[in-house]
């Protein structure tokens, strides 16, 4: 009797050892926009700025996708050469052990996590997908093969990434606050600094410089002439705010995107969190892929293309930020109009043209419209665990147009910034489209 459990038990272990279980749990597409979400959460938890938070996006999804590149060579081409400073990527020799899939989940953690956050933050994720992906037959000898590979990537694009100048940028000399008519200076409640002012001296992926979509100037500040186009443009935005629809403010809500408010209730002040603009594209990313039943490899990417597209329209739209230094129509209408008045949604501390929202998201468009087709309807589902009903698009052009007017429902910009942006966004993204050879 002995003998027959014994026997039994070695048998049982062999077919747990030997079970590809591990490969249904790992190779679903789902589970790379869920560890997008994941990244997306920490992110959010951290209370990093929409251009921070793009950062950690792309280069997390540039270690993910060089994975698939490097595992399916005829299909996809390596962003080696293609990429602002990246050379060759090199890496370990893709052996049979290697789970591509795992490795890439594993590459876009090790990135995600090490480009800002301190090591460990993805740490709890990380292990729990490994746990399971163990408990379903992931041998040793596989996942110690396929975090080698996934390391080996990781590597090389944290080394490129420390060349972006995001290290200088954090001693850079800060904002000066000047009291001129029509220049930026700090909104209430929080009054907060200027967020990045010297973005636009990071290193872009794709586009040629910061400054190579250089849009035309503002219209000039006129708070004198009520015939002057500003004036107009200060009275279409006060007059929209005093008498928005439910329709327009769900619109403004949906887009709202800001990763920290300071919510003031009398002499109580508390701060409530949301996904930042980036990170709601990067949860859009997702939708789309499953939307498409698109298999693990176009999943990765499709995050990766959409991610280098935020990354290179924010960098554009700073430079235009504080060339022009703009200010807020908040600001403008209490100094010129009313005093007590405010927008919709709560003003972020940065210029006023060109709007960011408006441009990442035209550029992020373009970027999915590039790999899923024009006219993909989809539902959007990404606010509602912020308790913000589902808006749904005809495309993803058209989901970036209604942004264009949710932020000018919101009250934070002037429509003609926002169609300004939205054109640059366009541009942007059908550029990195074009210029990047990805999938063959």
């Amino acid at each position: 009797m002995r003998k027959l459990i014994v026997a039994g038990t070695i048998i049982l272990l062999w077919a747990c050892q030997s079970s590809t279980e591990y490969k249904t749990f790992l190779h679903q597409p789902q589970r790379y926009s869920q560890t997008v979400h994941e990244l997306n959460t920490v992110v959010m938890g951290n209370n990093f700025p929409p251009m921070v938070a793009s950062r950690n996006y792309a280069y997390a999804a540039i270690a993910g996708y060089e994975v698939v590149a490097a595992a399916y060579p005829n299909q996809y081409q390596s962003l080696g050469g293609q990429l602002r400073g990246l050379d060759k990527v090199n890496s370990l020799a893709l052996t049979p052990e290697v789970d591509v899939e795992l490795a890439a989940l594993l590459a876009y953690m090790k990135v995600g996590e090490a480009v800002t956050f301190p090591e460990g933050s993805l740490g709890e994720y990380r292990d729990s997908i490994l746990k399971t992906a163990r408990e379903k037959g992931l041998s040793s000898q596989v996942e110690k093969a396929s975090q080698a590979f996934a390391d080996s990537i990781g590597r090389e694009i944290i080394r490129w990434s420390k060349k972006d100048n995001y290290l200088q940028t954090r001693g850079a000399e800060k904002y000066t606050v000047k009291q001129e008519p029509g220049r930026w200076v700090p909104t209430p409640p929080m009054y907060a600094t200027a967020v990045e002012p010297h973005w636009a001296s990071i290193r872009p992926m794709v586009i040629d410089s910061a400054s190579a979509f250089d849009p035309p100037a503002p219209p000039p500040f006129n708070m004198t002439d009520k015939k002057s186009e500003y004036y107009t443009n200060v009275m279409a935005i006060k007059n929209a705010i005093d008498s928005l629809t439910p329709e327009q403010k769900h619109m403004a809500e949906f887009w709202d995107d800001n990763p920290f408010k300071m919510n003031v209730t009398g002499h109580v002040m508390y701060g409530s969190k949301k996904f930042s603009p980036p990170g709601h594209w990067m949860s859009v990313v997702g939708i789309a892929a499953q939307k498409a039943n698109a298999d693990f490899a176009t999943t990765v990417y499709a995050t990766a293309k959409t991610a280098i597209a935020l990354f290179d329209g924010f960098i554009q739209c700073w430079y235009v930020k504080y060339k022009y230094n703009t200010a807020r129509p908040e600001t403008v209408i209490n100094q010129y109009i009313d005093m007590n008045w405010r927008p919709y949604l709560q003003t972020p501390a940065f210029p006023e043209y060109t709007c960011g929202h408006s441009t990442i998201s035209s550029a992020a468009a373009e970027a999915l419209t590039s790999v899923f087709g024009d006219n993909f309807a989809y539902t959007d589902s990404t606010e509602l665990e912020f308790g913000i009903p589902n808006r749904s698009f005809k495309s993803f052009r058209h989901a970036a147009d209604e942004n264009n007017w949710a932020r000018f429902y919101g009250g934070l910009h002037f429509h003609n910034s926002c169609v300004v942006s939205t054109r640059m966004g366009q541009d942007i993204g059908k550029t990195i489209a074009d210029k990047l050879k990805m999938k063959k």
